[in-house]
Protein backbone atom coordinates (compact mmCIF):
# COMPACT_ATOMS: atom_id res chain seq x y z
CA UNK A 1 0.00 0.00 0.00
CA UNK A 2 1.46 3.37 -1.03
CA UNK A 3 1.31 6.56 0.94
CA UNK A 4 -1.67 8.77 0.18
CA UNK A 5 -0.94 11.85 -1.91
CA UNK A 6 -1.47 14.12 1.06
CA UNK A 7 1.46 12.44 2.87
CA UNK A 8 3.97 12.33 0.01
CA UNK A 9 6.63 14.94 -0.48
CA UNK A 10 7.49 16.01 -4.00
CA UNK A 11 9.38 18.68 -5.87
CA UNK A 12 13.03 19.59 -5.94
CA UNK A 13 12.40 22.76 -3.92
CA UNK A 14 10.99 20.70 -1.06
CA UNK A 15 14.04 18.43 -1.08
CA UNK A 16 16.43 21.39 -1.24
CA UNK A 17 14.61 22.93 1.73
CA UNK A 18 14.92 19.69 3.72
CA UNK A 19 18.62 19.31 2.96
CA UNK A 20 19.34 22.86 4.12
CA UNK A 21 17.00 23.20 7.11
CA UNK A 22 16.76 19.76 8.66
CA UNK A 23 17.81 18.05 11.83
CA UNK A 24 19.60 14.80 11.07
CA UNK A 25 19.25 11.49 12.91
CA UNK A 26 21.64 8.68 12.02
CA UNK A 27 21.25 4.94 12.36
CA UNK A 28 23.18 1.97 11.03
CA UNK A 29 20.70 1.29 8.22
CA UNK A 30 19.24 4.72 7.46
CA UNK A 31 19.30 8.44 8.13
CA UNK A 32 16.40 10.74 8.86
CA UNK A 33 16.21 14.40 7.93
CA UNK A 34 13.38 16.18 9.71
CA UNK A 35 12.44 19.75 8.85
CA UNK A 36 9.59 22.00 9.89
CA UNK A 37 6.90 22.01 7.20
CA UNK A 38 6.92 24.90 4.75
CA UNK A 39 3.62 25.01 2.85
CA UNK A 40 4.75 27.91 0.62
CA UNK A 41 7.03 25.53 -1.28
CA UNK A 42 4.15 23.26 -2.26
CA UNK A 43 1.86 25.98 -3.64
CA UNK A 44 2.67 24.99 -7.23
CA UNK A 45 1.39 21.44 -6.52
CA UNK A 46 -2.09 22.73 -5.56
CA UNK A 47 -1.91 21.19 -2.08
CA UNK A 48 -2.57 24.34 -0.08
CA UNK A 49 -5.41 23.06 2.10
CA UNK A 50 -3.47 20.10 3.52
CA UNK A 51 0.14 21.12 2.96
CA UNK A 52 0.94 21.79 6.64
CA UNK A 53 0.55 18.11 7.56
CA UNK A 54 3.19 15.49 8.16
CA UNK A 55 4.84 14.56 4.83
CA UNK A 56 7.32 11.81 4.01
CA UNK A 57 9.76 10.93 1.25
CA UNK A 58 11.68 7.65 1.23
CA UNK A 59 14.82 7.62 -0.90
CA UNK A 60 16.59 4.36 -1.62
CA UNK A 61 19.79 4.47 -3.62
CA UNK A 62 20.76 2.04 -6.35
CA UNK A 63 23.71 1.17 -4.12
CA UNK A 64 21.28 -0.57 -1.78
CA UNK A 65 19.98 -2.78 -4.59
CA UNK A 66 20.38 -2.58 -8.34
CA UNK A 67 16.88 -4.00 -8.83
CA UNK A 68 14.01 -1.54 -8.65
CA UNK A 69 11.77 -4.38 -7.47
CA UNK A 70 13.85 -4.82 -4.30
CA UNK A 71 14.02 -1.07 -3.65
CA UNK A 72 10.26 -0.76 -4.09
CA UNK A 73 9.64 -3.64 -1.66
CA UNK A 74 11.70 -1.87 0.99
CA UNK A 75 9.92 1.42 0.29
CA UNK A 76 6.50 -0.23 0.55
CA UNK A 77 7.49 -1.96 3.78
CA UNK A 78 8.41 1.37 5.40
CA UNK A 79 5.33 3.09 3.99
CA UNK A 80 3.07 0.37 5.36
CA UNK A 81 4.63 0.74 8.81
CA UNK A 82 4.08 4.50 8.63
CA UNK A 83 0.46 4.19 7.59
CA UNK A 84 -0.44 1.76 10.34
CA UNK A 85 1.43 3.53 13.15
CA UNK A 86 0.97 7.19 12.29
CA UNK A 87 -2.78 6.82 11.88
CA UNK A 88 -3.07 4.89 15.14
CA UNK A 89 -1.09 7.41 17.16
CA UNK A 90 -2.07 10.54 15.21
CA UNK A 91 0.08 12.85 17.31
CA UNK A 92 2.56 13.67 14.58
CA UNK A 93 4.00 17.13 14.19
CA UNK A 94 3.53 19.24 11.06
CA UNK A 95 6.94 18.45 9.64
CA UNK A 96 8.61 16.90 6.63
CA UNK A 97 10.65 13.71 6.82
CA UNK A 98 13.22 12.44 4.34
CA UNK A 99 14.37 8.85 4.89
CA UNK A 100 17.58 7.72 3.18
CA UNK A 101 18.48 4.04 3.27
CA UNK A 102 22.20 3.33 3.54
CA UNK A 103 24.18 0.84 1.53
CA UNK A 104 24.80 -2.57 3.08
CA UNK A 105 23.87 -6.24 3.06
CA UNK A 106 22.06 -5.85 6.37
CA UNK A 107 19.19 -4.00 4.62
CA UNK A 108 17.77 -7.35 3.56
CA UNK A 109 16.55 -8.20 7.07
CA UNK A 110 13.00 -6.80 7.34
CA UNK A 111 12.89 -7.02 11.12
CA UNK A 112 16.10 -5.03 11.58
CA UNK A 113 14.96 -2.49 9.02
CA UNK A 114 11.59 -1.94 10.73
CA UNK A 115 13.14 -1.93 14.19
CA UNK A 116 15.62 0.78 13.27
CA UNK A 117 12.91 2.75 11.46
CA UNK A 118 10.80 2.70 14.62
CA UNK A 119 13.78 3.62 16.82
CA UNK A 120 14.62 6.61 14.62
CA UNK A 121 10.98 7.71 14.60
CA UNK A 122 11.06 7.71 18.41
CA UNK A 123 14.51 9.33 18.56
CA UNK A 124 13.37 12.13 16.25
CA UNK A 125 10.23 12.55 18.43
CA UNK A 126 7.87 12.01 15.50
CA UNK A 127 6.08 9.36 17.55
CA UNK A 128 6.12 8.54 21.26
Amino acid sequence: MALPKDMRLKGHRAFDYIHKNSTKYHGKLMTFKVARSNPKILLSHNLTNISNNFRVAIAISKKVSKKAVDRNKKRRLLQEWLLTNIQKINTHKPCWLLVNLRFGDFCNDKNKLLEEFQNLMIKSRLIK
